[in-house]
């Protein structure tokens, strides 16, 4: 992404978990632009399929730059968002999990258990995945054979 215009990052959760506001707030705090949705919107729990399908149709529609999506493990809303044409989520625990999903495998949404991390480890994992401007592009040929695999599936 360009460093011209402020990136814009959905985050969504299916709770309005601690964790969650903690993110929001330091993403603010470091000049993005975050667009709420699911229980952070206002509040309400959302079952975890909804609110990651909302939060992934909207990153494929390119209303985002990317995403940050949580549930209680991480695994329920990861598995719904890639079933959305265009999205790639990545299941992230750790900074250089992170960094190589952005990196090696081109991720556009990063998912994790709101319940499953600190808010230090928190801001972790999002220094290391929004340090990673594009991906590297020496995996090309790796990125067109995912779309090529999507593009059939999701005919």
């Amino acid at each position: 992404m360009s460093r011209s215009r402020t990136k814009r990052i959905i985050v969504t959760a299916d709770r309005d978990y601690p964790v969650a506001k903690f993110i929001v707030e330091y993403l603010r705090s470091k000049g993005y632009e975050v667009i709420l949705m699911g229980a952070l919107k206002d509040g309400r729990p959302i079952p975890w399929p909804d609110a990651g399908y909302l939060a992934a149709k909207s990153l494929a529609r390119g209303e985002a730059d990317t995403a940050v999506m949580m549930c209680y493990t991480g695994t329920g809303i990861t598995i719904v968002a890639n079933k959305v044409k265009g999205v790639r989520a990545a299941p992230c625990v750790d900074a250089q999990t992170a960094r190589l999903a952005r990196l090696l495998n081109d991720a556009n949404a990063l998912t994790f258990g709101a319940r499953l991390i600190t808010e230090d480890l928190a801001k972790e994992i999002l220094d290391a995945w929004l340090s990673v401007e594009e991906p590297d592009q020496s995996r090309a040929d790796r990125f067109k054979r995912v779309k090529e695999i999507e593009d059939a599936e999701f005919k």
